[in-house]
C-alpha cells in the first residue's frame, strides 16, 4: 500500500495515479475507499499547484453550453445574426464578434470571460461607453484607413478597438473625446465619432514613427516659430518643417479629414507620448499649410495642457468668415502666427488702405528680404482685404500634400 503523504514530485504524483486505478472499485465504508479519497485530494491539490488548466476556447464553450441545453445550431440565430453566421462560427471559419459575445454570455449564460479571453488587454481596459456603430467605419476603409472588412458592421467594435489599440489605448480615446478645448474655432457641426475617428488615426500614424528626442515644454519659442517659417522660403518646405519639429520631439501628421468634420488642424497631447500636430490640408494651399502649422504650434507652447486640455480643434474658416466668437486662446495664437511669420514692422510697409492693392512684384520683394514664400504675404492680404479672389496664382495650390504622402 502506498504510503498517504504529500505528493511532492512527479514520481510520487504518477505513483499515486497508479494506485488510485487500483482502488477505483473499493466499495464505500472500507479502508480502500477511505484511501482512495485521501489520495484524490492529495493528487487535485498537487494538480491545482503543479498543473494550470486552460481555459476553453470560446467555440468549445459555445458547443459544450449547447449540448447542455440541448440546442442545435438554429437555436444561436438570436445571438449570431444568420444560419450561415452560426455555421462559420462552429466550424472556425469565422470569428466570434464582440457584440455576439456579449449576446451568446447574456443569452446562453457562458460567462464573459471564457468567450473573451482570447482578447487583449483593450477588452478589458476601462471602456468610456463608446458607440462604436457610431463611427464611420465604411468611409474610413474607402480611404485606406483600416482594413476592408465583410460585414464591417458586425465587427464595428473590433476594427475601432484595433484602431484605438494602435493609437495608445483607451487614454487616447478619452484625450480625444473628453479632454478637447472648447475654443471659438471649433466647428459646432463637427461630428464627434467622426472627429474622434480621425484624431486617432493621426496618432496611429505617429506611433507608426517613435521619435528619438523627447519633446521639452518651453522649447517653441518666437525664436523657434521664425526658424519654422523661413523654412517656407524653401521648395521642400513643408517637409522640412516636418523633418524639424521631428528632432524637437514633435510629430506632424498630414491626414485628410472625414465628411462631418470641418478643421484644418489640431494639436494633441497623448498621456506619456511625443505632442502630435495634425493637419488637414483641405485647401492643399501653402500659405494655408504655413499659418496653420504656426497656429497649432502656438497653442501646443501656450495653451495644451490648460486646466487638462489634450485636444485642441481649429476650423479656421471660422476666422475667415468673420466669427463674432473670438475667444483670447484663439487671438494669441493668431497673433503669434502671424508675427513669426510676417513681423509686425515688415507688416506695416505694404499700404493697405482702403483703395489699393498692392503689387505682385511688391509682395515678391517682401517676401525675398523675410525669407519666406510669398503665398504667405499673397494670404495675409487677402484676409486683411477681406478680398479672396485677388493673388490666387501666388499661393501655391496642390504643392503642400505631396510632401506627405507616406507621413
Amino acid at each position: 500500500m502506498i504510503t498517504q503523504k504529500v505528493i511532492k514530485t512527479e514520481e510520487d504524483y504518477n505513483l499515486a495515479l497508479d494506485h488510485v486505478d487500483k482502488l477505483m472499485d473499493a466499495e464505500p465504508g472500507t479502508s480502500e475507499f477511505d484511501e482512495l479519497e485521501l489520495l484524490s485530494t492529495l493528487i487535485e491539490v498537487y494538480e491545482d499547484k503543479h498543473y494550470e488548466i486552460s481555459m476553453p476556447d470560446p467555440v468549445s464553450a459555445v458547443k459544450f453550453r449547447m449540448e447542455q441545453l440541448g440546442l442545435n445550431q438554429q437555436d444561436l440565430i438570436p445571438f449570431v445574426g444568420s444560419r450561415s453566421k452560426v455555421s462559420e462560427i462552429l466550424n472556425r471559419k469565422r470569428n466570434l464578434s464582440l457584440s455576439m459575445i456579449r449576446a451568446l454570455s447574456k443569452g446562453l449564460g457562458i460567462p464573459s470571460e471564457v468567450l473573451l479571453h482570447e482578447y487583449d488587454a483593450l477588452s478589458t481596459e476601462d471602456d468610456p461607453h463608446l458607440e462604436y456603430e457610431k463611427f464611420p467605419i465604411k468611409e474610413m476603409m474607402n480611404k485606406g484607413w483600416i482594413p476592408v472588412t465583410p460585414d464591417f458592421k458586425m465587427h464595428g467594435e473590433e476594427i475601432i478597438r484595433n484602431l484605438i489599440g494602435n493609437a495608445g489605448g483607451m487614454k487616447s480615446v478619452k484625450c480625444c473625446l473628453f479632454r478637447r478645448s472648447k475654443s471659438a474655432r471649433e466647428n459646432a457641426k463637427n461630428d464627434s465619432y467622426a472627429l474622434t475617428a480621425w484624431c486617432l488615426k493621426v496618432l496611429e500614424i505617429a506611433n507608426r514613427k517613435p521619435l528619438s528626442s523627447q519633446y521639452v515644454q518651453g522649447t517653441i519659442n518666437d525664436s523657434f516659430l521664425h526658424d519654422i517659417a523661413k523654412l517656407s522660403y524653401f521648395e521642400d518646405g513643408p517637409a522640412l518643417a516636418k523633418e524639424y519639429l521631428e528632432k524637437h520631439g514633435i510629430h506632424l501628421v498630414a491626414l485628410e479629414h472625414l465628411s462631418k468634420t470641418y478643421l484644418d488642424g489640431a494639436v494633441i497631447a497623448p498621456p506619456q507620448k511625443n505632442p502630435v500636430v495634425g493637419l488637414t490640408l483641405r485647401y492643399d494651399r501653402i500659405d494655408n499649410f504655413w499659418f496653420c502649422l504656426l497656429h497649432e504650434l502656438a497653442h501646443l507652447t501656450k495653451h495644451l495642457g490648460m486646466d487638462g486640455t489634450s485636444l485642441i480643434i481649429d476650423d479656421l474658416d471660422l476666422r475667415k468668415y468673420g466669427d463674432n466668437k473670438e475667444d483670447s486662446i484663439e487671438e494669441q495664437a493668431d497673433h503669434l502666427a502671424q508675427e513669426a511669420l510676417i513681423p509686425s514692422e515688415s507688416w506695416t510697409t505694404i499700404d493697405l488702405s482702403a483703395d489699393n492693392i498692392p503689387r505682385q512684384l511688391q509682395i515678391v520683394e517682401l517676401a525675398n528680404k523675410l525669407r519666406i514664400h510669398p503665398a504667405i504675404i499673397a494670404g495675409r492680404i487677402r484676409y486683411e482685404k477681406n478680398n479672396y479672389r485677388k493673388f490666387s496664382n501666388m499661393l501655391g495650390h496642390g504643392e503642400v500634400r505631396k510632401h506627405f504622402l507616406n507621413n
